[in-house]
């Protein structure tokens, strides 16, 4: 019989030549490689962020969902320190990993994007959901923060279970069912466990940014491999225009745009979620 697949039963930590880098590993040895990079909230981890599809796509895929440098588990970075990209690759160094799938979350995406037109030879097909593209929407007025960019920060200001609420409803569409005051809870618990994560992420966000390297723009033409963009259609973070503008500059790329969604697609509409990713990897496999 096989163990259950839960945050403990999964959970990995490896050193790296600059960071310990900690992550959820499941399903077959030998199945080809997807790593799930996680956002940019308080108290997000890899498991956090993807829970609902991690038991699920490891039936055909041995999946990999780390900590990034600055969250969970992992080692506290400043904003100079902050480069997931590298981390990335040298976690895939670490585990003997030549090239992997890369499925992004928001922050992730950017890492995901990052690390396709830098590190291309690491990567085999990219996945993204809600990433920012770098550029102003013109639902953006004067281009300042989002609404849930503004709720995020609070978070960490103020790491309580009522700021957390206020974050996981702002994430979603469905906030009723999925804002829960368990998953508030959840998130508070993970943000108090590693104070030193906050005080940097606001650090760096003062100093113009918790990510300092963002991907280029031009470089998006350059991509080689497929590209599945997913984007909900409510998402109050980072709104579906930015997916629009990578949708028009990355040559091999398709767009979901999902109705009823917020900015966690992975977790609002999950069976959907992990057919999609399932039926493109495997349809794009080399």
């Amino acid at each position: 019989m096989s163990q259950a697949i839960t945050q403990e039963s999964t959970s990995r930590s490896v050193q790296t030549p600059d960071w310990t880098i900690h992550y959820n590993e499941a399903g077959p040895a030998d199945a080809p490689v997807v790593v799930f990079l996680h956002g940019s909230g308080p108290g997000a981890t890899g498991w956090s962020n993807f829970k609902t599809n991690i038991p699920e796509l490891a039936k055909d895929f041995r999946v990999i969902a780390p900590d990034m440098p600055g969250w969970g588990r992992s080692s506290a970075v400043t904003r100079d320190d902050n480069d997931h990209a590298k981390a990335a690759v040298q976690l895939l160094d670490a585990l003997g990993i030549d090239k992997a799938a890369f499925v992004g979350n928001s922050m992730g995406g950017i890492t995901t994007l990052r690390l396709v037109t830098e590190y291309p030879e690491r990567v085999s097909r990219v996945i993204t959901m809600g990433p920012g593209s770098g550029t102003v929407p013109i639902t953006q007025p004067g281009g300042g923060l989002s609404e849930g960019m503004k709720v995020l920060l609070g978070g960490y200001r103020e790491p309580t279970a009522a700021s957390m609420k206020a974050l996981v409803q702002v994430m979603t569409y469905d906030s009723e069912r999925f804002g829960t005051d368990e998953l508030a809870q959840e998130r508070a618990d993970s943000a108090l466990a590693n104070p030193e994560h906050l005080k940097n992420y606001l650090d760096g966000f003062a100093a113009g940014g918790p990510i300092k390297t963002w991907f280029s723009l031009d470089a998006l033409k350059d991509i080689t491999v497929p590209a599945l963009l997913i984007h909900g259609r409510d998402d109050r973070v980072v709104h579906f225009e930015h997916s629009l503008h990578l949708l028009a500059r990355i040559p091999d790329s398709r767009l979901v745009l999902l109705n009823r969604c917020g900015h966690w697609a992975q977790v609002e509409h999950a069976d959907e979620f992990n057919r999609i990713v399932r039926d493109f990897l495997v349809a794009t496999a080399a």
